[in-house]
């Protein structure tokens, strides 16, 4: 690919998308420049008019106190509706399906009291290699909450020996060899540590025609990839929102819950008072008359704040759109690939899948002898990546931020790097 600078640049030339950059607030490097930052997949930049809709709030606190409930611009009361419908349209959803609420974590256990329903033979969960830690803590503390123990009961979906993909014949095969067994699947849509976006709608017909339920945990794959939830049918699916989403740290998750449960009152869960009937909830019964949809998941009050960081970076994708970013991301994704294969270099091995229907934003390179030096010259020399034991650099051109000349950029960089 004969790609230098001024070719770059005139790509970014020619995004539709390159305006929203300048919405974003960028670290800056020691010399005082934007530094460049691929590390979305871990938190989010924050929007410009984030800090406007935060002081909104913190106006509106000072000025009306507890009236701010009904009286504030963006009334608390129903403060999360505002949230609904874009939330719903990033992961392909219907609004009664989704709810922006609670953290990750939280919102999963939530989800495994409802749908973890394990019973004689069927009782184990299945779980991708390599998922995120928090998701198998939970997992684990759950089967021990039920009487199982982990080491018995939790089946690992596994790659090939020395190797980071999960084939779909590796997903087949695992419910052909444990399908009767199964009580839930819970995959994570994008690894964290490879980059491999899972297909859901695969993995959703394959529980189900085994017989188990399933769930995604989306924290990588929320405004990242062009989800379909509703279409693909999955049981309930998580995500956080400080990573693609750019809700600021520790920020606000979302929940999704199939339009099909919708109305199963009798599903049992966790609950509060924010899942009750919201006409009556104010009426203080001791009677708890869930909501339909996934707003009856919902324990507590909307913290105001966290939600505001959220629909400043809300507008945002509303005006770009998943699927040109979805388009964008992948563009770029291409041209990341070229130039690393250019660079041919023998201490670097690409893990994340070339496949388009398989990766996200994020690209992760395997260095030989797991030698950290190299990313600490990358960050010396103004980039903000990630590194993930025991030896990979994560890279993730968001295309809401990012451009290409930020790639072409980063691979000078890199090089540079390898050469020292």
């Amino acid at each position: 690919m004969d790609l230098n600078r001024a070719a770059a640049q005139k790509m970014d030339e020619q995004d539709p998308l390159r305006h929203f950059r300048s919405q974003f607030l960028f670290p800056k490097t020691k010399s005082g420049n934007d530094a460049i930052y691929f590390c979305g997949n871990s938190l989010g930049l924050q929007p410009i008019k984030t800090k406007t809709y935060v002081n909104q709030e913190l106006s509106d606190w000072a000025n009306f106190g507890v009236h701010g409930h009904h009286e504030a611009k963006h009334a608390w009361l129903p403060y999360h509706e505002f949230l609904t419908d874009t939330m719903a349209n990033i992961v392909g959803a219907k609004p009664i399906e989704t709810v922006v609420m609670n953290t990750l974590t939280v919102n999963l256990h939530l989800m495994l009291v409802s749908f973890y329903r394990p019973e004689g033979k069927r009782s184990k969960i299945l779980i991708e290699h390599s998922c995120f830690p928090s998701d198998r803590y939970a997992v684990e503390s759950q089967l021990r909450f039920h009487g199982y123990d982990p080491s018995k009961h939790l089946i690992i979906l596994q790659p090939q020996p020395g190797e980071a993909y999960v084939s779909n014949e590796a997903i087949e095969h695992a419910f052909y060899q444990h399908g009767d067994e199964i009580a839930l699947a819970l995959i994570g849509s994008v690894n964290y540590y490879s980059g491999q976006a899972y297909p859901i709608k695969f993995i959703t017909d394959l529980a189900h025609q085994y017989g188990s339920l399933v769930g995604f945990d989306l924290a990588h794959g929320a405004g990242n990839l062009a989800l379909k939830l509703h279409e693909d049918g999955p049981d309930f699916a998580i995500w956080c929102g400080y990573k693609y989403l750019n809700g600021g740290p520790g920020s606000l998750a979302g929940c999704f819950v199939h339009e099909r449960h919708a109305y199963s009152y009798e599903l049992p869960r966790f609950t509060g008072w924010w899942g009750h009937n919201k006409k009556s909830r104010f009426k203080m019964s001791p009677h708890f008359e869930i909501m339909a949809g996934a707003e009856g998941w919902q324990l507590s009050n909307p913290p105001i704040l966290p939600m505001a960081c959220l629909l400043a970076s809300f507008e945002l994708f509303e005006l770009a759109g998943m699927d040109n970013l979805r388009l964008k991301s992948l563009q770029m994704g291409n041209v990341f690939f070229n130039l690393l294969d250019e660079l041919n270099h023998p201490n670097l091995k690409i893990i994340t899948p070339r496949l388009e229907a398989e990766r996200g934003c994020q690209i992760s390179i395997q260095l030989k002898d797991a030698d950290k030096a190299i990313f600490n010259k990358i960050t010396e020399a103004g980039v903000i990546a990630d590194w993930r034991e025991p030896d990979v650099i994560r890279i993730a051109p968001v295309p809401l931020y990012n451009s290409f000349t930020d790639i072409f950029d980063f691979i000078q960089i890199l090089k540079g790097a390898l050469n020292d």
